[in-house]
């Protein structure tokens, strides 16, 4: 094998991708990515022996490292490699305060020297998750774990950018990287794996007292998905500050802004409200985006995943990155300094030279149906399920992809019967937000909570109803689980949910490639994870509570 990868949905014949990933990503680009995890994996190492000296420093930077290496954030091969000398050189400075220079005590990740660039070449051809170990099914613990982390540290990193911190979880992942490079028992990695899902909520938290402190509780809002007469600026990704920065300096410039899949739900809050020149949202989800740039007209802002390969396309010379986000010839907006804002000028200036968005499609979605607007309906909804006009809630949250199979998703919304509710975050609500579903005694049928990462307000929902109800477990609500998966935030979230005690998960359109027969029976005979079916089928199971 040239390469290999299966940390998404989308891995080759659900196995993996071993000659070019199906992302899009290159051999080279792979094996960076594999390397970079390695030299955290020292840093890690040494971060063991010398816990005194590892400051937050180094925790901000494992987040941004390994949220580098989340599917389709970043394809920049020297962007890559500029992470590995920064990695390098902190692993350096921590062994040199720690006085560990050369310890044979010292694992071979934490000792690992180039001598030039083309080292990273030769290296990178021998880690890996392959690498790991030789038992499969242990690998597999090994991978579950790593890709959980990933989630971890892209949602740890957001709350970072709004100097929200909780250096618990730098801990921890120190803690769960040092592992990847150690002979461990089954029983030690499934420990690890469930302490991740802890870990998980622990940040998701964090990451939604950042938002809601800074930009307000996210509000019910009709958003409209038609487009303008001004010449506008297109904001993907899922960071928060981008937006606010990016707003900012639109203001009064005749530009306006449009979100773009998982930058929907910045529609909901209140401090970007205020701004007259957010039109709404343009486009669907991620997968779609090379035909809605191209229709688009103006520049695009790709704040982090999800980047989708393009060639000789209309709006190569307007694509834009900034953050953990890269693409190859694509102009990258520098991170902060001194605690200014990053300088979104020159796409300004371009959007300026541009013409108005080709209008796709009219009309509004609705959202902003995050815990705390949930809660503040909460008497409504609690007399809705009492009454029997509410049969059964079912949380669709998650991501979408271009798997044929993901129309499951859309004809499960499509043939729920008219007494259930969709809970939903993430990009997969892109399957069903258009929908014409209609509402329950004026509750909308599909509630979005906003992104991915916001699959927190979710199981704060779901704990609160089960308060409420004065019921001992949370799989005693009427509550059904049907996740669609795509990239490692999703593992995070699947991670978290498990920790919380939800059991009954269906999970789709395919069960991951990294769970080994083996490590999947655990997860069904503990937690009764199911892959998903029919559609009828899994309909009335789930209306059934099963």
């Amino acid at each position: 094998m040239s390469m290999f990868c299966y940390q998404c949905q989308e891995a080759a014949k659900n196995t993996g991708c071993s000659i070019k990933g199906v992302c899009g990503k290159e051999e080279k680009t792979s094996g960076l990515q594999d390397l970079l995890i390695y030299v955290l994996e020292g840093i890690a190492e040494v971060a063991e022996k010398s816990s005194d000296n590892f400051k937050r420093k180094h925790g901000v930077f494992l987040c941004q490292a390994l949220f580098t290496t989340i599917t389709n954030a970043n394809f920049d091969d020297d962007a890559i490699a500029e992470v590995i000398g920064h990695g390098l050189r902190l692993r350096e400075e921590l062994k040199a305060e720690a006085g560990l220079s050369g310890s044979d005590s010292l694992g071979e990740a934490a000792s690992w020297s180039p001598a030039g660039r083309d080292d990273y070449d030769a290296k990178s051809a021998t880690v890996g998750v392959m690498s790991y170990d030789a038992n499969e099914d242990l690998r597999s613990l090994k991978s579950l774990m790593l890709y959980g982390l990933k989630g971890i540290a892209a949602y740890a990193d957001h709350a970072s950018v709004l100097d929200y911190y909780d250096d618990d979880i730098f801990a921890f992942m120190v803690k769960a990287l040092a592992a990847m490079q150690k002979s461990l028992g089954a029983d030690e990695l499934t420990g690890l794996v469930l302490g991740t899902g802890e870990i998980a909520v622990k940040t998701m938290a964090l990451l939604d007292k950042a938002n809601t402190t800074t930009y307000g509780n996210p509000e019910i809002t009709e958003v409209n998905i038609g487009a303008g007469k001004n010449p506008g600026i297109l904001i993907s990704g899922h960071d928060l500050r981008d937006m606010a920065e990016l707003l900012e300096q639109t203001q009064g410039t005749g530009v306006d802004v449009y979100t773009h899949c998982e930058m929907l739900p910045a529609n909901y809050y209140p401090a970007f409200k205020k701004y007259d020149n957010l039109v709404g949202n343009y486009g669907n989800a991620w997968w779609k985006q090379k035909e809605e740039f191209a229709s688009f007209g103006g520049p695009i802002l790709m704040t982090t995943n999800c980047i989708v390969p393009f060639k000789d396309s209309s709006y190569a010379d307007k694509f834009f990155t900034t953050g953990m986000a890269g693409y190859p010839g694509a102009k990258h907006i520098a991170d902060r300094e001194n605690g200014k804002a990053k300088d979104f000028s020159e796409i300004i200036e371009l959007a300026k030279k541009c013409d108005a968005p080709a209008e796709i499609e009219t009309g509004a979605i609705v959202g902003g149906f995050a815990h705390n607007q949930v809660l503040a309906l909460a008497d409504k909804v609690v007399e809705a399920v009492k009454a029997g006009a509410v049969k059964r809630f079912v949380v669709m949250a998650g991501c979408d992809g271009r798997h044929k199979g993901r129309k499951y998703f859309t004809e499960v919304a499509e043939n729920l019967p008219s007494d259930a509710i969709i809970l939903t975050a993430g990009c997969a609500k892109y399957r069903y937000n258009k929908l014409a579903l209609g509402d329950i005694g004026g509750i909308p049928r599909v509630l979005d909570a906003g992104q991915c990462n916001d699959s927190y307000s979710l199981a704060v929902i779901a704990l609160k109803l089960k308060e409420v109800f004065g019921l001992d477990d949370i799989n005693d609500l009427p509550i059904s689980f049907d996740i669609g998966w795509y990239e490692q935030k999703a593992v995070t979230v699947l991670l978290a949910l498990l920790h919380l005690g939800v059991k009954g998960i269906r999970l789709g359109p395919t069960l991951p490639a990294f769970l080994t027969p083996n490590v999947a029976k655990v997860l069904v005979d503990n937690f009764d994870i199911k892959p998903t079916g029919e559609v009828k089928a899994d309909i009335e199971a789930m209306m059934a509570g099963k």
